[in-house]
């Protein structure tokens, strides 16, 4: 059920072109240019106008004239060169809600043609921990499969786990080089794994020879040698472990933790592939393939280096026929940072060339960075990358300062005060980064993000808090929700917001943009504040209004809910301040 407003009046409007003669593509509205003078505007008499030879004004007068019978619309006229203004009918709003209401989606459609969208995001690697780089492409892209799912499509989630390359020849030649073998290799935890990486990283940049003995202990962990495979297996045990509670603290779900390794066999194939169809050539000791040069200049992609070596794009591009032949994708998503944008493209060409998922779509997300003040990549204070746990305990120490002690408010001790300290953290880092346009970087505001008003995570959840205070009132003194019935500009309004809810989800899912949510949940917000301003419950002027506001104040406050699980966030049922001193 697909109760859009626009796609409600759509509906309308079709099947008056359909008796006018008219082309039905352009029975089409928007939301009105001019909202002081209607709420909705068709401008489809325009385009006709051109395609008929007729005046465009004739036209939308005939239009009019039919959706003047309508009792849904209180009026109808006609603006400037055949603009056609829609004011809806209040009663026809009131029983739109009612809809609303009693549908547990809202009235929001499904997508017309459903797939199977397999999704990359997250891209850890062995043996580092998550630092504030990983952020987007965890929050981004946990958004955007819970959209896709609401949409109605399967996703499956894959975290793309970089444990091939030679990071870890040089984990384990450092291990060598000081405990002289590998035997206490998996009693080791990630912070000491992390630590034998950043000291074999210094040693083989300034050292040729160790850097030569990385890439051999490399090769003998792909070949699969017993010592060598058993102590990589170890690394990426306890780096996946490491790796896993952050992402579940971040709300990120992931169906699948394969990794670069789990491609190693289908990049042989990829080779053969490549071979068979004569599009791979050996240049200068390294198997390469060239891509189009009349479409766009781009280097070649490398599938064997000349040390005999897999490329670094070979990966990507075998398990993108992994992705179509054992999980039968319709469509790959990769949440990345765009600065890796060029790879996609020479990945997904040469994809195209190999034929090897015919039909799917590839689609690369590109993101933006998220900066300090200075405008440049987040930084710790001594100028370092900061670790992603470190970014989340810097803001759960700044929730912890708004909110009461333990035992201050009766109920919380201190197990509920911290649940409700990492919602409301985690949910503050999370708006911040998808009020934002994917494409654009950021500032990280430490200061601002937690606040309790403006355009930030806490305010909608003390929004939710705040109806949900209203309710348990309502409920207290015996008001139930009843029919809901239009009766001040206040009310209209909101009823107005709430008919967009699924035109805005929709449009968030058809653009891959959590920042449409994003707006539109904070507007709502807004518009429920200014609702209850003016239209109180517990001293309405008659029960049915009563009745009328708290069923309409509950919707809101569903709606919220969900827009916030779309977007990954938390609603906690209570929000907590702590009292002036």
């Amino acid at each position: 059920m697909d109760l859009s407003i626009e796609n409600v009046i759509n509906q309308k409007l079709g099947a008056i072109f359909q008796k006018l003669g008219l082309d039905e593509k352009f029975a089409l509205v928007k939301p009105s240019d001019r909202p002081d003078l209607s709420d909705f505007q068709c401008n489809g008499a325009l385009a006709l106008a051109k395609s008929t030879r007729r005046n465009p004004r004739e036209i939308a007068s005939l239009i009019g004239a039919e959706l003047e019978k309508d009792a849904d619309f209180a009026k109808i006229s006609i603006d400037g060169p055949g603009f056609i203004n829609i004011t809806l009918n209040d009663a026809f709003l009131g029983r739109l809600m009612d809809k609303m209401s009693a549908d547990d989606r809202f009235g929001c459609g499904k997508t017309a043609a459903p797939k199977k969208v397999v999704m990359d995001f997250g891209g850890p690697n062995v043996a580092k921990a998550l630092h504030v780089g990983h952020l987007r492409s965890a929050v981004i892209g946990e958004a955007i499969r819970r959209i896709e799912k609401f949409a109605g499509n399967e996703v499956v989630s894959d975290v793309h786990f970089g444990d091939w390359g030679t990071p870890m020849g040089m984990i384990l030649s450092e291990i060598i080089r000081q405990d002289g073998d590998l035997s206490k290799t998996e009693s080791y935890d990630i912070n000491r794994i992390s630590a034998f990486y950043k000291q074999a990283n210094i040693r083989c940049k300034e050292d040729e020879s160790a850097k030569e003995n990385a890439r051999l202990i490399t090769t003998k962990i792909q070949d699969k040698v017993p010592e060598y495979y058993k102590a990589w297996q170890h690394l990426r045990r306890v780096s996946i472990e490491a790796v896993k509670q952050n992402y579940s603290e971040l709300g990120a779900h992931f169906d699948l933790w394969l990794g670069e390794s789990d491609a190693h066999q289908a990049s042989f194939e990829i080779t053969d592939i490549a071979k068979a169809k004569g599009l791979s050539e050996v240049d200068d000791g390294a198997t390469i393939i060239r891509l189009e040069e009349d479409k766009k200049p781009m280097p070649p992609v490398i599938l064997i280096k000349s040390d005999g070596g897999f490329g670094y794009q070979i990966t990507d591009i075998a398990t993108i026929k992994m992705r179509y032949d054992d999980l039968k994708a319709d469509e790959i998503i990769y949440v990345v940072d765009k600065r890796q944008s060029l790879h996609f493209e020479q990945v997904f060409e040469v994809a195209g060339k190999l034929g090897i998922a015919p039909g799917v779509t590839l689609k690369h997300i590109g993101f933006g960075t998220v900066n300090g003040a200075d405008g440049k990549p987040f930084k710790t204070r001594d100028g370092g990358v900061m670790n992603l746990e470190d970014l989340i305990k810097l803001s759960k120490d700044k929730v912890r300062e708004s909110m009461p002690k333990p035992g201050e408010v009766e109920g919380y001790g201190e197990a509920e005060i911290e649940k409700l300290v990492t919602q409301i953290a985690i949910g503050a880092i999370k708006f911040q980064d998808l009020k934002n346009n994917i494409a654009s970087g950021y500032v990280f505001e430490l200061d601002d993000f937690a606040k309790f008003e403006g355009k930030t995570g806490p305010y909608i959840q003390y929004a939710i808090a705040r109806i949900n205070s209203i309710i348990r009132k309502a409920a207290a003194a015996g008001i139930v929700p009843g029919e809901i019935v239009i009766t001040n500009k206040e009310e209209r309004d909101l009823a107005l917001k709430l008919a967009q809810f699924g035109n805005t989800v929709m449009r968030a899912y058809n653009e891959y943009e959590p920042s449409i949510i994003s707006d539109y949940v904070y507007t709502l917000a807004q518009a429920f504040s200014s609702f209850y301003s003016t239209s109180s419950i517990m001293n309405a002027e008659s029960a049915s209004a009563a009745a009328s506001r708290l069923k309409l104040a509950t919707l809101v406050r569903d709606i919220l809910k969900k827009l916030l699980e779309l977007l990954g966030i938390e609603a906690p049922e209570v929000m907590l301040k702590r009292e002036a001193e």
